[in-house]
């Protein structure tokens, strides 16, 4: 068994704090240790450490490494550029393929909050054992709790296994992030889950998915894999990612894909990708307020401040977002905060490249 950890992207919904250079799961946010440091936690009683590989960027891997010095230094797998969650499994795969073809690897998000270790756990060792049966592409469906519309849905099917006294289903469809009309419609219908971007499959079966869905990418995996343990191996890997068009691996294979299987996973899930997801999980004052930092407040409800160094006071405010750092200052209503993003591609258009 393999964890592969997804460890790209810019986290530009938790803009200011996190930047380019050091995205959301390199910060220590909800506890004593960064999320991605809770996440290869999480899973190594399960795989062991060797047994987990990160796929990340050049501009990260030094951090990665600094953050996980138990980690063999080979597990770390560097993209030249960032080209989607297809090619960055694909290339995981490749490097579990060239040790064990067989073998069930778990794909996961390096920056998701998971409250319920052991349920998780639980929840990924059924799916492993559905995945060893066959050449079977399984995910998992979060129950949804309300009408989100920052995630992709998923809709069960007919029930295909029980394992273990779970039942396993097949995924009937994918949905785009809907509407609030729609979020709200999934939710009264109860039979359609929020996409938590979790897979578990053995290393073979994804690829010969990725071989007949995505031919192109499998071509450049297989010269990728052809260099490796070579001197010519990172040359190769620049030069094929070159010529990679990003695609996602549920746009390119998951949507596509026949007979794709879910379980329901019950274990705390949120994948923390906004201010407004981490007051819902950070412990709260009487007057609802969620704090981080040296903070004064009267008469102020329902708030999320996070000042780590600067006192902040606020009076007579609520649902406010406030967030401080030593060059930055947001202040939002909460339920605005996924429009953070059009703060960063603001300053993006600008040039204002100091503060990204």
């Amino acid at each position: 068994m393999y964890a592969v950890i997804m460890a790209g992207g810019k986290g530009t919904r938790f803009w200011p704090l996190s930047r380019e250079k050091r995205p959301k799961h390199l910060l220590n946010i909800t506890g004593d240790k960064s999320i991605i440091q809770y996440t290869v936690d999480r899973v190594t009683p399960l795989v062991g450490k060797n047994n987990i590989l990160i796929v990340t960027g050049a501009s990260h891997s030094d951090e990665i490494r600094e953050q996980l010095p138990q980690l063999p230094d080979e597990n770390i797998l560097i993209e030249p550029v960032g080209r989607n969650t297809a090619p960055c499994i694909g290339l995981a795969a490749i490097h579990i393929r060239k040790r064990n073809p067989d073998a069930v690897m778990f794909v996961l998000p390096s920056d998701h909050l998971i409250a319920g270790t052991k349920s998780f756990l639980d929840s990924l060792t059924t799916a492993r054992e559905m995945a060893k049966r066959g050449d079977c592409l399984v995910t998992i469906g979060i129950s949804p709790k309300w009408p989100e519309t920052g995630y992709g849905y998923m809709e069960r099917g007919r029930l295909v296994d029980t394992i273990q006294k779970t039942s396993i289903y097949e995924v009937e469809s994918f949905r785009e992030k809907p509407d609030s009309a729609t979020a709200e419609a999934f939710l009264r219908d109860g039979g359609f889950f929020w996409n938590s971007g979790m897979f578990i499959w053995k290393a073979s079966t994804i690829l010969n998915a990725i071989k007949r869905l995505l031919p192109d990418l499998y071509e450049g995996l297989l010269t990728i894999e052809d260099s490796l343990g070579t001197k010519h191996e990172e040359e190769i890997l620049s030069e094929v990612y070159r010529d990679i068009k990003p695609v996602s691996i549920d746009y390119g294979v998951m949507e596509k894909a026949p007979g794709v299987s879910m379980i329901e996973g019950d274990f705390g899930w949120n994948d923390i990708g906004s201010w407004d997801a981490l007051w819902d999980v950070l412990d709260k004052d009487e007057g609802g307020n969620a704090t981080r930092g040296n903070t004064i407040s009267f008469d102020t409800s329902n708030s999320l401040i996070y000042s780590p160094k600067k006192m902040v006071a606020l009076i007579g405010v609520e649902d406010l977002i406030v967030v401080e750092t030593e060059d930055s200052l947001l202040i939002c209503r909460r339920g605005s905060s996924q429009d953070v993003r059009r703060v960063v591609k603001r300053l993006e258009e600008k040039g204002m490249k100091e503060y990204l």
